[in-house]
C-alpha cells in the first residue's frame, strides 16, 4: 500500500511539473493535481494497455514513437474527464506526458516494487 500512495506521489509531481513548465497545461487547484494524478494511474493501469494492443501494429511500424501520442491521448482523456484540469492542445499533452513519464521512470529507479526506497549492492568476489 505505501508503493501506491509513493507513485501516486511521483505522479502528482509530475502534472504539478508539466502544469508549471508547458504552456497550455492548467490545473487550477491542489484537489485537482491529486486527482488528475490518481485518475491519470487508473487509465494507465486500465485503458493504455488496451489502446497498446489495438494499436500494435503501428506502434511497431514507428518504431514504438506511437507510444508518445497514446501517452499524450491518455492525458488528454484525463483532461477530458477533470474539468478543472485543461490542456490545451496536442503538442501541450505531448510535452506534458513526456515530462510525467521521465517523473514516473526517474522515481521508479529508486521505488521498488514494495514502496519503500530500495538500493542494490553489488559485491565483487576476488
Amino acid at each position: 500500500m505505501p508503493g501506491f500512495f509513493i507513485r501516486l506521489l511521483l505522479g502528482a509531481l509530475g502534472l504539478g511539473l508539466a502544469s508549471a513548465v508547458v504552456p497550455g497545461v492548467h490545473l487550477e487547484t491542489v484537489g485537482t493535481l491529486v486527482l488528475a494524478s490518481l485518475l491519470l494511474g487508473l487509465v494507465n493501469a486500465i485503458v493504455r494497455p488496451l489502446v497498446l494492443l489495438l494499436t500494435l501494429p503501428l506502434t511497431i511500424v514507428t518504431l514504438g514513437l506511437f507510444i508518445l501520442v497514446i501517452n499524450a491521448a491518455m492525458l488528454g482523456l484525463v483532461a477530458w474527464m477533470i474539468p478543472s484540469f485543461h490542456v490545451d492542445g496536442f503538442f501541450s499533452a505531448l510535452f506534458a506526458a513526456l515530462l510525467v513519464s521521465l517523473t514516473g521512470w526517474l522515481g521508479s529507479g529508486w521505488i521498488g516494487p514494495s514502496g519503500r526506497v530500495e538500493v542494490m549492492v553489488i559485491e565483487r568476489r576476488p
